[in-house]
This record gives C-alpha cells, structure tokens and sequence, in this order.
C-alpha cells in the first residue's frame, strides 16, 4: 500500500502523512481548506483501504493548530473510519495541543466523547 502525503498549504490545508509501512499516521498544521470535503477525500480513499487489512496497532496522531467547522465534521469522519480499523487493529488516537490552547483540548476531549477510540492528551 503506498503512503499518502499531503504538504500542508500557508495555514490553509494541513500536512498529512500515511504511511502503513512505516506505522505514521499524522495529520498537523491548520485545516482551514475552502471545500474540506474535497480536501479530505483521498484522506478517506487511503483509510477506507487501510481498514480492510490494518497492522496490528494503529497510532493515530493528530497535532491540529487550528481547524473550521467544517473540518471537523472531517475530522469526525475520518474519527468514526478509526472505529473501523479499531476492529481488527489495537487503535488509539493521540491528540496534541499546545498547553495554553485550551480550544483545542475541548475539541480532542468533545470528539473522544463521541468516539469508542481511546485518546491520549498530549501537551506541548
């Protein structure tokens, strides 16, 4: 399975990077894309490959500066495509944030709420 990446566009798009072989998955910077639908399809096109035959454990790392709302709707989809892969993949998700955003630790703490995925916090 080839790895998907994606550079991240002047705090527009962010970086994303999947790498099966490697056991990276990230995606970092800001999500602020004008379509976020279009933007996250091969996101999802990757994911949906991915679960079908996932490696034993899954790390999935999100390091989000600052995200718009339809982003999350993304994000919670691509959230929900970890539920899947959870069921065949020891699956957890770390979500970072910088210490002083408290935004974006609600929003990491509002998705595990909606999500049978374990987060992790972590500060930085």
């Amino acid at each position: 399975m080839d790895p998907l990446i994606i550079e991240a566009k002047q705090d527009i798009t962010p970086a994303v990077t999947l790498d099966k072989e490697k056991g990276i998955f990230e995606i970092s910077a800001w999500s602020y894309p004008e379509d976020a639908t279009i933007f996250y399809i091969p996101v999802f096109d990757w994911m949906n490959k991915y679960a079908e035959n996932p490696n034993g454990e899954t790390v999935f790392k999100f390091y989000f500066q600052y995200f718009n709302t339809a982003s999350a709707k993304q994000i919670f989809r691509l959230i929900s495509l970890l539920e899947e892969v959870a069921k065949k993949s020891k699956t957890k998700i770390h979500w970072h944030y910088d210490r002083e955003d408290t935004d974006m630790l609600s929003s990491g703490e509002r998705f595990s709420k909606m999500s049978t995925v374990p987060f992790e916090f972590i500060a930085s």
